[in-house]
């Protein structure tokens, strides 16, 4: 059986084609994403409900609340599409030949550097996102800058509604639930028995917002945004800005 391009259906050929689709191009993403993808699936057992608020094309941006180091990965191998996502900078200043892998490797999966705070560095980060977004992509940000220290959830960073202004790109808030009993606290041994839960929201349009003053649009959809968070995880809610993101 063969494609409407006269590929074959099963085979190489066909496989790239279809990665290429997928992933916006990146054939290095794409082979992890048929290949580590799965396996993380299989191991994870993530419960996944409303994947279909995540849209078919065109730009988004997901924002989530953050619980464990091992968000990215329940979270990335749900979602049918490909996603660029804002990492700590720390990951690409490793030391070492390791260092150098791994730098390499975020890079090539897509990852962009940030830097907290409001510094040029920042800026110049979540404007790579939003040539992202104007170019139809997803991206991926964690609201709340980093792990909760506690299960709560905190405030939100401004970013995603920086970014959300920039590109008039929809938000699908998504909670997960979980995750942190993957690898809990003072351990590196992970309880495979654990299933984490994914929820995706409806996605969140923030055009109305638009000729509000920058500062006052930006508080008010971060807080829209976090709330949404909110109500999908039924987390306690902190009512203040998450410490462990200045300490980090």
């Amino acid at each position: 059986m063969r494609t409407r391009a006269g590929l074959p259906r099963f085979g190489l050929a066909h496989l790239l084609v279809r990665v290429r689709r997928v992933t916006g191009g990146c054939v290095f993403y794409g082979v992890l994403a048929h290949t580590v993808g799965p396996l993380l699936r299989l191991a994870l057992r993530p419960r996944v409900e409303g994947r279909e608020n995540i849209p078919a094309d065109g730009p988004f941006i997901l924002a989530s609340n953050h619980l464990s180091m091992v968000d990215s990965f329940v979270l990335s191998p749900v979602i049918p599409r490909r996603l660029w996502w804002l990492a700590r900078s720390e990951y690409f200043e490793l030391p070492g030949i390791g260092g150098r892998l791994i730098r390499r490797g975020m890079l090539a999966l897509g990852n962009v550097p940030i830097r907290r705070g409001p510094t040029r560095a920042a800026v110049r980060a979540l404007g790579r996102m939003v040539d992202v977004l104007d170019a139809g992509g997803g991206v991926a940000i964690y609201p709340e800058g980093s792990r909760s220290p506690d299960g709560r959830l905190y405030l939100g960073r401004r970013g995603v509604a920086w970014l959300a202004l920039k590109s008039g790109a929809k938000v699908v808030p998504v909670a997960l639930g979980g995750s942190d009993q993957i690898i809990p606290l003072g351990t590196w041994r992970p309880r495979l028995s654990v299933r984490p839960t994914v929820r995706f929201g409806e996605p969140m349009d923030f055009s109305r917002y638009q000729d509000l003053p920058p500062g006052r649009a930006r508080r008010v959809i971060t807080d829209e945004v976090m709330d949404a968070i909110r109500k999908l995880s039924d987390q306690e809610w902190a009512g203040t800005l998450n410490p462990r993101a200045d300490d980090e």
